[in-house]
């Protein structure tokens, strides 16, 4: 029986893991950086220790630190989370060695899916569906064009041991060959110490559709359904729901059952996700599989009702899945966007800072996964990602409407977010429409561009000022003043500041 996990990770997927752990009455050990001293993780933990500097190379990526720890808080198992260590094939060996559990895949599964041509030769040997292309690396740039040549344009040229859009070229002409290729092995050489590329025939108007699957240490392995990924910016996902909107039952399990062939050819144990590349017709082909906890997974755990970090934790443990796939099913439909410090009209560039006022979205059929408070200052050394904003309905247009009055209300001041432009996400034609792939938002750029309602957002200004006025005379225990009973009282504090009239 596992008794005390630390969770080698940061923010907002810290606090989901602890809060797992705190259910079922495990006690939990925060690791922090210099930098992170007083996130919110360190709060929740049972136990918090310093690794190390402010950057992630010198603390959350420094495997002996996060040993160490281990060893002195008498932590019996690690959870990774997503990011930092959870594909390092390196740490769940170590893990093994010094007798502590890896709550996550064995080495041999990490790194067979973690490089893609691998993970290609891998999933055509178990007969699951691949895009055409190559299955070894490429090393010449004459043998490339050729290669490409053969395949036929457009083609996808990406790094093997890539992600996150890293290492990765779109190819349309011809004489874009050379210095697509010779670019992509750059940018993955410095990313993974790996120039290793390979070939993909290019899918037009492609959607991005993952399957969640759960597979334990004796055989048993099932998939809990989809999650359509499709709206990125960058080869980012911005915004995820599930159902998929495209999907129908008779895809969805062939892929479903795809899914799980291809977690079984290497032996998984774990939560981990099988990542497709769908055309208009419903053709699909496999894509890669992350071998962690993914961040959009909440939306799976709405609709299926299944808490994916508690069956890590059991799977670890060496219990046998009790979950059937004849028993599994979707019910309602789940949307969740992902919240960054970051001004997207300005390039979306990273806005770290002071967090001055905050309120978070609330109601039914609301989850909000964060980790800032007022008064935090967020640092400028990780992922600008802040929260994760995940609602239920029963239908998917209820779904839409909620996460518009969800976005609404969370207000946060000091510094710059997504919120406006993802509120402007959700009333995108084709995206109410869901008729809608991964070329959404470079598809509708004007749209997304559109600036807000200048009278709206006064009116929030006041409000929110208003509101800490108010604060601040219950604090002196001081009764508000109203004048004038006729009116409002949020306009008058806004107006004896002289801040901006209605």
């Amino acid at each position: 029986m596992i008794k005390k996990i630390l969770v080698a990770n940061r923010g907002e997927i810290a606090i989901r893991v602890m809060r797992s752990c705190r259910e079922m009455g495990i006690k939990s050990v925060a690791v922090f950086s210099e930098a992170d001293r007083t996130s919110m993780h360190v709060r929740y933990a049972d136990e918090a220790y310093f690794i190390g500097p402010a950057p992630s190379n010198e603390s959350y990526l420094v495997i002996d630190n996060i040993i160490e720890v281990a060893r002195k808080s008498g932590a019996d198992a690690i959870h990774p989370g997503y990011g930092f260590l959870s594909e390092n094939a390196a740490f769940s060996e170590r893990c093994e060695k010094e007798g502590i559990l890896f709550i996550g895949p064995t080495a041999y599964a990490i790194n067979t899916m973690g490089d893609k041509i691998t993970a290609r030769k891998k999933m055509q040997s178990a007969n699951v569906p691949v895009v055409p292309g190559t299955i070894e690396p490429i090393t010449d740039l004459d043998e490339a064009v050729e290669t490409i040549k053969g395949i036929g344009l457009p083609v996808m040229i990406k790094a093997s041991a890539g992600g996150g859009g890293k290492g990765m070229r779109l190819v349309s002409k011809e004489e874009d060959i050379v210095p697509s290729v010779s670019s992509a092995k750059s940018e993955a050489k410095a990313s993974f110490g790996n120039d290793a590329v390979y070939i993909e025939k290019y899918i037009n108007s492609p959607h991005h559709i993952e399957f969640q699957i759960l597979a334990d240490k004796h055989g048993n392995c099932i998939h809990l359904f989809e999650r359509e990924c499709s709206v990125q910016r960058r080869h980012q996902k911005v915004v995820e729901e599930t159902p998929s909107p495209i999907m129908t039952p008779e895809v969805r399990s062939e892929m479903g059952k795809h899914a799980v062939a291809a977690a079984k050819a290497v032996d998984y144990a774990g939560a981990g996700t099988i990542e497709f590349i769908v055309d208009d017709d419903l053709n699909y082909y496999f894509l890669e599989m992350n071998t962690r906890l993914q961040v959009e997974h909440p939306i799976t755990e709405r609709v299926v009702s299944v808490d994916l970090v508690k069956e890590q934790i059991k799977i670890a443990a060496g219990e046998v899945l009790q979950l059937k796939q004849d028993k599994l099913q979707q019910n309602g439909h789940a949307i969740e966007v992902r919240i960054y410090a970051e001004d997207p009209d300005n390039n979306f560039m990273p806005s770290p800072g002071l967090i001055q006022h905050i309120s978070e979205p609330l109601g039914p059929g609301v989850r909000h996964d964060g980790y800032v408070y007022e008064g935090y200052e967020i640092p400028m050394y990780y992922d600008p990602m802040i929260s994760k904003l995940i609602v239920w309905a029963p239908t998917r247009p209820e779904a839409i409407e909620r996460m518009k009055r969800a976005l609404y209300a969370y207000k946060i001041t000091g510094i710059k977010t997504s919120i406006p432009f993802l509120n402007r996400i959700m009333e995108v034609p084709s995206f109410i429409q869901g008729k809608y792939n991964t070329h959404i938002i470079q598809d509708n750029q004007e749209y997304l561009r559109r600036k807000e309602n200048k009278s709206q957002k006064l009116k929030d200004i006041v409000a929110i000022a208003a509101f800490v006025d108010y604060l601040k005379k219950l604090e002196k225990h001081e009764k508000p003043i109203a004048e004038n009973n006729n009116g409002s009282n949020w306009k008058n504090c806004g107006r004896k500041k002289n801040l901006v009239r209605l």
